[in-house]
């Protein structure tokens, strides 16, 4: 038998055992040790490499106990039968780029970016307060399973507080706990009898709901939004057979009017007529700048047809992945049972923290300031915006965005591509479309701005439009 070529680095910090394995190993996976071929024993390689018996040994037992390698007796160790190699397989292509909404995870807020709260302007040190005490309670709390709809502490707090800001009465059984909104949508996409059926989403909306409820198997059937909100009348001659209703009553995404209480009144009357439900996306909360925010959508359910989703994304932070649902009474078991087996809550320290901050009156004191704070940069940025690019720019306020209208023939697709490699983060507008005509434009978030450069940075915006 010739000897095995291994190459050992006596000076390397590698343990010399984990050298001989990874050096027969890629022999091994890369066909350069053929499947039934025989290895030299543990002690002749160990004599052949001047290395101790049970360094070999070591390695040729990890080679057995990972299937590449099979000890036989008396007819010694030999590579193990392996399935041939695809040359497709030898070298993985590049995961395509993720495509716009998606492609800004893990960076730093650009400016203008959309959908996130101001960085400057969170309590840093009064959060890492709260969350270095919320993690030393739950290191000590017993080594048990935590309950999958979420710590009590935090769904008592939810109950208190959307009772007196949103107007919605519940009690902690109905509240689970979630991975923000998108893991609230999940659980209740599973939860309700809504396979093979229609969905009525707004037109325009979130292209991520768009592709979630396509994920899920479901036909979204686009219905336009007007100054009263969602279309309730246009929506049953469009899908009368709908199990769904996805909408966003008290700040719709990305437009920002608030539903009208007829409207309001005509879905909830649908839904109960037809057996359908409503998921009721309250992204915002209160966060209202403009007067006080309309009260919950599900507060004038009775008929239990409303699935209530919040989130702390856009007042709290996006970071810490949480949001909260809740269930009509009659339904709270099974979302219940539905998220201990496919969805339960996330780590119990951080819910500890956030329900400390709710209870502590951090978070109302923190809402007052945010309110405040969007509003004066939504001015500043209207009249930075408006001086550079004149008195016939449509410019509107979207919530917590400004809404500037590009030419029909303008691809918005590009100019924000072209706008983040400078620094600028706009979000297109047409994507949030699902039918022709879509609307071209740029939503400007207002919550991550320079104000002391906000006219350069307008010029600048607006110099990448006109090119494109």
């Amino acid at each position: 038998m010739q000897p095995l070529p291994i190459d050992i680095d006596r000076k390397a910090k590698t343990p010399l055992s984990e050298q001989i394995y990874a050096a027969i190993r890629a022999a091994i996976v890369e066909q350069r040790l053929a499947a039934g071929a025989r290895l030299p024993s543990w002690t002749d390689l160990s004599a052949q490499l001047g290395v101790a018996r049970g360094t070999t040994r070591a390695a040729y037992e990890r080679l057995v106990d990972e299937q590449l390698a099979e000890a036989d007796g008396a007819r010694g160790t030999r590579v193990a039968e392996r399935p041939p190699l695809d040359p497709r397989q030898a070298e993985a292509p590049a995961a395509p780029p993720l495509s716009w909404p998606f492609q800004d995870y893990e960076r730093a807020p650009l400016l203008f970016r959309p959908c996130l709260p101001a960085h400057d302007a969170f309590p840093h040190a009064l959060w890492s307060r709260l969350s270095a005490q919320a993690a030393r309670a739950a290191a000590a709390a017993p080594l048990a399973y935590p309950d999958p709809r979420g710590e009590i502490e935090l769904r008592r707090t939810i109950c208190a507080y959307l009772a007196v800001a949103r107007g919605l009465h519940c009690a902690p059984e109905q509240v689970i706990v979630t991975t923000g909104y998108f893991g609230a949508l999940g659980l209740a996409l599973r939860a309700l009898p809504l396979a093979g059926r229609e969905v009525w989403l707004e037109e325009p909306a979130f292209p991520v709901t768009r592709e979630a409820l396509r994920f899920a198997g479901l036909e979204a059937v686009p219905v336009r939004v007007d100054a009263q909100g969602l279309d309730v009348a246009e929506a049953v001659r469009r899908a009368p057979r709908a199990a769904l209703a996805a909408v966003t009553p008290s700040q719709q995404a990305p437009l920002g009017m608030a539903m009208s209480l007829p409207r309001r009144l005509a879905l909830l009357r649908w839904a109960s007529e037809t057996g359908a439900h409503v998921i009721e996306d309250d992204y915002l909360g209160e966060l209202q700048l403009d007067g006080r925010a309309a009260p919950a959508l599900a507060s004038l359910d009775r008929d239990g047809r409303v699935v209530y989703a919040g989130t702390f994304s856009k007042t709290m932070s996006p970071a810490l992945r949480l949001g909260f649902l809740i269930a009509p009474p009659a339904l709270a078991a099974r979302f219940a049972q539905i998220a201990a087996c496919l969805a339960p809550a996330p780590a119990p320290a951080t819910q500890r923290a956030v329900a400390a901050f709710i209870a502590e009156g951090h978070f109302l004191r923190h809402l007052r300031r945010m309110k405040r704070l969007y509003a004066a940069r939504r001015h500043a940025l209207t009249i930075a915006l408006r001086e550079a690019a004149g008195e016939d720019a449509k410019i509107s306020a979207c919530a917590l965005s400004l809404k500037l209208d590009l030419p029909e023939d303008a691809d918005d697709l590009a100019i924000a591509a072209r706008a983040v490699a400078a620094g600028l983060a706009p979000a297109p507008l047409s994507p949030w479309y699902a039918e022709e005509p879509r609307p071209r434009g740029l939503l400007l978030g207002v919550a991550n701005i320079r104000e002391a450069r906000l006219a350069e940075d307008c010029r600048r915006l607006l110099a990448l439009a006109r090119d494109g």
